[in-house]
């Protein structure tokens, strides 16, 4: 791993990555909630870089090595009576610290690419931040409303639980998350999901970030005025069987945002299993090559350009 850190301000530090040449146009990734940048595999990176992308991954802050607020998560009752008070953030304040990072590296304006509400936040940065994104890209996430894009029951107690301290049981945890959650009709490497549980156990486990974070995304309530402001191009990609951010939620935003366009995919969950790689790296490419104007560059998976990827 080739981790460097970026002070975006306001007290807040940034542990990212990048993989490709600089000189390409920009992805920047931006994952969901408790997860680290690491939820971007390295080969999705990779491959991603060969067709012509600077791909830059991040922790969000209160996740991985990125700065971890001294505030006290919210508590159950407080999450459940969806209590914006018990916030220390909002989404509006981690769409600033993207767009910090973008200013301190100077590569803006940039395509960005954000999963759950890491979408969230992607859509937030584009609403107010418009001079820093190129193009959009919402996967999995929603518009904040308590009608479209609602988990399932059974996702509930998923959402709720504290993860474990202990290494082997936060293992076990992630692996019961990704059962309740993951795509039903794709197939699951559950080693791979081991293994990004083992690593992200070992960069930082704070078990109170992700309740923060939480906080944050309900104290931002209904975005869809902020969704009906975006001028970039945009797609928004859901998976039909997803049961923790309903696929209403994905149509919803499609709906707000002027000119979006909506990529369904059969069979996927709230994950990025390999079994999407090739359709959703073909979709980010060829999206952000339209928002380039044709001949910029070559998007094609047919001539992958060598690179150094410097990520890996």
């Amino acid at each position: 791993m080739n981790e460097q850190f970026c002070d975006v301000g306001r007290g807040i530090t940034l542990c990212y990555e990048t993989f490709g040449e600089p000189t390409d146009p920009t992805a920047l990734l931006i994952m969901g909630l408790g997860t680290q940048m690491l939820a971007w595999n390295d080969d999705f990176c990779a491959r991603l870089a060969e067709r012509g992308l600077h791909v830059v991954r991040f922790d969000n802050r209160d996740i991985g090595r990125s700065t971890h607020i001294s505030a006290p998560p919210p508590t159950i009752s407080q999450l459940l009576r969806r209590s914006r008070t018990a916030a220390a953030y909002t989404l509006a304040d981690m769409a600033e610290d993207a767009a910090g990072l973008l200013d301190e590296l100077d590569l803006s304006p940039a395509h960005v690419i954000g999963a759950s509400m890491g979408g969230m936040i992607a859509q937030t940065l584009a609403a107010r931040h418009p001079q820093h994104v190129r193009s959009l890209v919402s996967i999995m996430s929603n518009t904040g409303s308590r009608v479209w894009g609602q988990p399932s029951l059974r996702t509930y107690s998923v959402l709720l639980r504290r993860a474990p301290q202990a290494r082997d049981a936060y293992i076990a945890h992630i692996e019961r998350v990704f059962a309740a959650i993951g795509s039903p009709g794709l197939p699951r490497d559950l080693e791979e999901v081991r293994a990004l549980a083992a690593a992200s156990y070992d960069r930082d486990h704070d078990p109170d970030g992700p309740g923060r974070q939480l906080a944050a995304i309900i104290a931002s309530g209904n975005r869809a005025s902020e969704l009906r402001r975006i001028t970039a191009p945009t797609l928004v990609v859901h998976g039909k069987a997803d049961p923790l951010v309903a696929y209403s939620g994905g149509r919803a935003t499609a709906r707000l945002i002027p000119g979006a366009k909506m990529m369904s995919v059969e069979g996927m969950g709230h994950d990025l299993p390999r079994a999407v790689w090739p359709r959703l790296i073909d979709a980010i490419a060829t999206h952000a090559a339209r928002a380039d104007g044709a001949g910029q560059y070559d998007p094609s998976p047919q001539a992958p350009r060598s690179r150094s990827l410097s990520g890996l």
